[in-house]
């Protein structure tokens, strides 16, 4: 077996393994986040409480978690690309690694009925609670799509804003996804999400921890590495900004591994001009 098909192979196994952690969050439907260090479910109130107060932490308001089904919110996130994207009636929004469709709910009410939001995710289960919620709701103008976001579901041209929130960070082929966000951006549309970047090169004990693969922290790429891929994939006026609350996001998901030493959260910005 020659050396690329080796890596093939290898990246493949952690996709599956990627894949199957979160499969386990949608089962779990709001019993526990990932993007913490590595999944930890309980269950009952307790746990809704605090899956809730991940959601406060990481920038949402007490109003989201009351506009969005109890099973959209599964306690992921580094952040909230919301606040940045500026969203506008009748626009078209896609989120990148859309989960349970948390930020997809909360972007259908502010694109309004004359917008649509496109949820794609890699995990069947993810999809299947995605449209569930759907189902439940009744909602019109949001639809989840299974697929990879460096394989893109959707049409050239065809949106106005990507919004994502700690997903980039999983991708084993970062290039690759800011290509296919670029390509499916209309003129003039924007980028902005939320994600976990490195500012520091990671330790080997985190970077070939699988755990912390899952947990958001051991692909993280460089911001400077970041800043590169976007502009290669074509994007301007790119902007990348750690959040105040970082040091206290990471603390949280792992207290005493010192992660806010090597990575942070970042809020990520960029326009196809």
């Amino acid at each position: 077996m020659t050396e690329h098909h080796e890596q093939i192979e290898h990246n493949e196994a952690l996709r599956d393994h990627i894949r199957y952690n979160y499969a386990q969050v949608a089962r779990s439907a709001g019993q526990g986040g990932c993007c913490s260090g590595g999944c930890s479910c309980s269950s009952g109130a307790q746990e809704a409480q605090e899956v809730r107060k991940i959601a406060l932490d990481i920038g949402y308001q007490q109003e989201d978690l009351t506009e969005v089904p109890i099973e959209a919110n599964l306690g992921l996130g580094c952040g909230n690309p919301l606040a940045l994207a500026a969203l506008k009636p009748g626009e078209t929004v896609l989120d990148l690694g859309s989960g349970g469709g948390f930020d997809c709910f909360l972007a259908r009410k502010r694109v309004g009925a004359t917008g649509k939001v496109i949820g794609v995710d890699m995990t069947p289960e993810m999809l299947k609670l995605a449209r569930s919620n759907v189902a439940a709701t009744g909602y019109t103008n949001v639809e989840f799509r299974l697929g990879e976001i460096e394989h893109l579901p959707v049409a050239d041209s065809s949106v106005d804003v990507i919004i994502s929130n700690c997903v980039v960070n999983l991708s084993l082929d970062k290039q690759q996804v800011f290509y296919e966000a670029y390509r499916v951006l209309c003129a003039g549309g924007r980028l902005s999400i939320s994600d976990i970047v490195a500012t520091a090169q990671l330790p080997a004990d985190i970077k070939h921890d699988l755990k912390m693969l899952a947990g958001c922290v051991a692909g993280a790429e460089h911001v400077d590495a970041i800043r590169q891929m976007l502009e290669t994939a074509g994007f301007q006026d790119i902007k990348l900004v750690p959040k105040d609350t970082s040091r206290q996001i990471l603390n949280s998901w792992a207290p005493g591994r010192n992660l806010e030493d090597f990575v942070a959260s970042f809020t990520i910005e960029a326009k196809k001009i």
